[in-house]
């Protein structure tokens, strides 16, 4: 079994010490965000468990609790971009995280770690060039602690045109020069350049865009093969085998009460959840980043449906 614990939050960062007392109890409950009243119970046993997989901005209050970790397959998915406070006010400094991420690697093996450097945007502070000389000293910096280096460019979805609207999308020529040259620097520091849910544009420079957590990844990971089920993919463009998350949250913006097509949709939503007997937990956007906040009020709901 692979548990997946960073599609939804950050785990390491935020839920630590939860997680931590988890994997003590040897269980966790799993709520199905479409169905809050489905829930299911998976055991946190190495008998049962093939590998767990982290995806953190900031591992490092999980560094105290690797002694649980020992008995588990790992795969250590670590974001280190070059943004600054104006972009990631939270994220500890990069030679911070550089020495968390080698510390793991230490501990779990260079074959259960990757490095992340998404998403990337372009305006008039964070250049090209910004990014090549970010990536550069970042990659220098991992050398020898991992074989993995994932770029993705920038989504423009709903929330990040409400939140962000000065961001855009890469042109497919920024794309294109920005993936070649990330490619050559990934290579000269033993990495294999991975683009996320990228298509195969880039595979012309050596990047490999069979996907960025892979059933070839896990297996180097467990220096082992394993038995893969068939799931659905997570999305179109993206080729990823997942697994069972922990912990949902979602965040509405001003578009659902000025948008009209917003509004009623979230109408036609919530007869939807009225009708199955599903509570929908609804948090205001500007809470996006009051991770206390959130956390109080799924500690709270939880307490009371367990």
């Amino acid at each position: 079994m692979i548990i997946q614990t960073g599609s939804r939050t950050d785990i390491p960062a935020f839920y630590a010490d939860w997680f931590a007392n988890r994997l003590k109890e040897g269980f966790v409950y799993v709520r199905n965000p479409y169905n809050m009243t489905y829930i299911t119970k998976y055991l946190l046993n190495p008998s049962v468990v093939d590998i767990i997989c982290f995806c953190s901005k900031n591992p490092k209050p999980m560094l105290k609790y690797l002694d649980l970790l020992k008995p588990y397959g790992l795969y250590w998915y670590v974001t280190i971009t070059g943004y600054g406070r104006d972009i990631e006010p939270n994220v500890p400094d990069i030679p911070d995280v550089v020495e968390t991420f080698k510390r793991l690697s230490e501990f779990a093996g260079v074959d259960s770690m990757g490095w992340r450097y998404d998403p990337i945007f372009l305006d008039g502070k964070y250049t090209k060039d910004y990014h090549l000389e970010k990536f550069e000293e970042i990659a220098s910096a991992l050398d020898g602690y991992t074989q993995t280096a994932v770029i993705s460019f920038i989504d423009i979805y709903q929330k990040v045109k409400k939140n962000f609207p000065e961001a855009k999308p890469l042109e497919k020529a920024d794309r294109m020069y920005l993936g070649e040259k990330m490619a050559l620097i990934a290579k000269d520091h033993g990495m294999t350049l991975r683009p996320c849910a990228e298509g195969n544009e880039l595979e012309v420079f050596g990047a490999d865009c069979s996907g960025c957590m892979t059933q070839a990844m896990y297996e180097k990971a467990v220096h082992n093969s394993m038995n893969f089920p068939k799931v659905k993919k997570a999305r179109a463009s993206c080729s990823c085998y997942l697994a069972n998350d922990i912990l949902v949250i979602e965040l509405d913006g001003k578009e659902h009460l000025e948008d009209e097509i917003v509004i009623r949709r979230d109408a036609q939503k919530n007869k939807i959840c009225r009708e199955h007997n599903i509570q929908l937990i609804r948090v205001e956007n500007s809470y996006a980043r009051r991770y206390n906040y959130i956390k109080s009020i799924l500690i709270s709901y939880f307490a009371v449906k367990r």
